[in-house]
């Protein structure tokens, strides 16, 4: 088989098998002048965090029993979000973060693996970040801030569309989906390589590797080579974690070794309660039983042990992604930097449930050896290993909400996010229900900084400063009449006040629209269509406009983000997959025709 029948063979069983089997600062610099008018006397440092496919409960702070001390220090020295929202995939959120400009008018609607060539041939459905909007780290430029990108880009991977052409004067960026975590290697083989580029040029990894600590590693050497010019920096982290492959260090994972032999029923219930008694959720709110949770009980003793190990891996991957920051933080306090750092701190949307409960079967096994990789207990989680951690554990990812990552419900789309600093002089912890949303960091940062977007495209940002809130000037950046649209891949919401319109589609949801009251019910287990029909109907109208207006497309027919992204892998490895079809059918019928005249020619 040549190689490039051998790649779309395992793409197509990735695919499937994944899815169904498987100067230095002075320390006093940040003190405000007396009137409290300005943030700091010099602009402070922005040292933005992103997470990738984190849970909701996936902290301490948000109910965890995951040990995040680093996380857990910025809340209780900011403002803790508790109603924060953002698209249910990566590359649509990480474009709205970056811009404000919602992702059907920044050219990011969907994640480009996933979109259908019916919307494809749109230019606005290209799945690359439109070159014509500024970019947050271009602002900041102009501002004369230092900044540093180290982490996943996925916006594009032209020259003039890596981070080094947009805004980022050193960059060390994944521009792939995501990658493996201990070597240079890709995950799927819908790419040809990991698809790393330093400062705009394709580069490759070091032979020691391991994603957390090396992207902070780079951030700590991008900010030490200008420390000395005093001026201020601006630092974009967006970790790989927990992103698939889950893998992490063996004393990591050793951690929470006998965490979770109890399931991930009980562990949504343990997050759950957790959460209420840190006034995270209402204490009389209730949540769904996700109809892709599997019963634990009918596990064998040793599917349990090994379901279990999954989850400590996801749990020591987090664990290593706080200690990693948590070195980033103590850096910044031996440079003096860290009394002038503003820290933002979320995730690009909720937990990710690709892999079967059951991965250990034939063919699980089998497809992870068509990968290069392995997937027995003792090596679970270390180099070479391939590890998800299923609908299940996902489901106890996003505790008390339902659904995860790609679908509109909470789970998909509500994360943790901590702004905190000491330049933003908060007196104490501070716990927010304030609905806020992607698009509102770029307004945040741009006001902290002290600066301004100055574009053509401004006009297209609808995110809103949440600084006026965390400084307690506002009690709430949007009013109850004020609606925030949505929309990724057929799956769509309005929300306006404390409520959510919200359709969800696909195979485990009924593709119909529903009503919450998301502040009192955020496990959205009321629907209140019938009992406020004319807020539904209200709310509906403001839906299609918001759909009109930002033109989103109708999805085609049956459209599954699952089987479109197994599609277009092949598409991109096989370009002329109907050449070598039609020459294959050309070359049968010349055999059975040879075969007819030779036989004619016999009798």
């Amino acid at each position: 088989m040549n190689a490039a029948r051998w790649s779309t063979a395992k793409l197509v069983l990735v695919w499937l098998g994944l899815n169904f089997s498987l100067g230095i600062a002075n320390g006093h610099a940040a003190q405000g002048d007396s009137s409290g008018s300005a943030l700091a006397a010099k602009p402070p440092n922005i040292v933005l965090i992103l997470a990738d496919d984190l849970g909701f409960s996936d902290t301490a702070p948000y109910g965890s029993e995951i040990q995040t001390p680093t996380i857990s220090a910025l809340a209780d020295m900011g403002m803790q979000f508790t109603n924060y929202h953002t698209a249910a995939n990566c590359a649509p959120s990480r474009a709205m973060l970056l811009t404000g400009v919602d992702s059907h008018r920044n050219g990011v609607p969907n994640i480009p693996e996933t979109i259908p060539p019916e919307q494809k041939r749109h230019p606005h459905y290209q799945g690359t970040l439109d070159t014509k909007l500024l970019t947050v780290a271009q602002a900041l430029q102009a501002a004369s801030y230092h900044t540093y990108m180290a982490g996943k880009w996925h916006l594009g991977n032209a020259p003039s569309e890596l981070p080094s052409q947009r805004g980022f004067e050193r960059s060390f960026a994944l521009g792939a989906t995501g990658a493996d975590n201990w070597e240079d290697k890709p995950y799927l083989p819908i790419y040809d390589r990991a698809e790393w580029f330093a400062d705009g040029k394709e580069t490759t990894l070091p032979d020691k590797f391991y994603s957390s600590e090396f992207l902070v590693d780079k951030t700590i050497e991008f900010i030490d080579s200008n420390i000395q010019d005093a001026k201020p920096f601006f630092a974009y982290i967006p970790f790989q974690a927990v992103h698939i492959p889950v893998q992490a260090p063996q004393e990591f994972t050793d951690k929470y070794a006998d965490a979770y032999h109890d399931g991930w029923q009980a562990l949504r219930e343990a997050r759950q309660a957790k959460l209420k008694a840190l006034g995270i959720v209402p204490m009389n709110s209730n949540m769904v039983q996700m109809s892709t949770m599997g019963d634990w009980d009918t596990q064998t003793e040793e599917q349990k042990r090994y379901q279990a190990k999954r989850m400590a891996v996801y749990a020591g991957m987090v664990d290593a992604m706080d200690f990693h920051i948590g070195r980033l933080v103590s850096h910044l306090k031996a440079i003096g930097e860290f009394d002038n750092t503003v820290f933002i701190f979320t995730s690009d949307n909720g937990s990710e449930a690709t892999g079967h409960n059951n991965s250990r079967n034939f063919y699980g096994r089998a497809l992870v050896k068509f990968l290069g990789y392995r997937n027995d207990y003792d090596t679970l989680g270390l180099k070479g290993s391939m590890n998800t951690i299923g609908p299940s554990f996902a489901s106890a990812a996003a505790s008390p909400l339902a659904y995860y990552k790609f679908y509109a419900g909470e789970g998909g789309m509500r994360v943790p996010l901590i702004i905190a600093g000491k330049p933003l002089q908060l007196k104490q912890k501070t716990i927010s229900t304030s609905f806020s949303f992607v698009t509102d960091i770029t307004p945040t940062i741009i006001e902290i900084a002290g600066t301004e977007i100055v574009s053509d495209a401004k006009a297209l940002i609808i995110g809103r400063s949440l600084l006026p809130h965390i400084k307690g000037e506002a009690e709430t950046v949007y009013g109850p009449d004020d609606a925030v649209g949505y929309e990724l891949g057929g799956n769509a919401a309005l929300f306006r006040g404390d409520y959510k319109l919200v359709k969800i589609n696909g195979k485990i949801a009924d593709g119909q629209w529903h009503l919450y009251n998301i502040a009192k019910d955020p496990g959205e287990t009321k629907d209140l269509s019938s009992a406020i029909p004319e807020l539904r109907a209200a709310m509906l109208v403001q839906y299609q406009q918001y759909a009109k207006d930002n033109h989103v497309l109708d999805m085609p027919t049956g459209y599954d983000h699952e089987r479109q992204g197994i599609i277009n892998g092949i598409n991109a490895r096989l370009p002329n997959l109907r050449v070598y079809a039609s020459v294959i059918s050309a070359l049968v019928i010349l055999l059975v025709t040879v075969r007819i005249i030779r036989a004619r020619r016999r009798q």
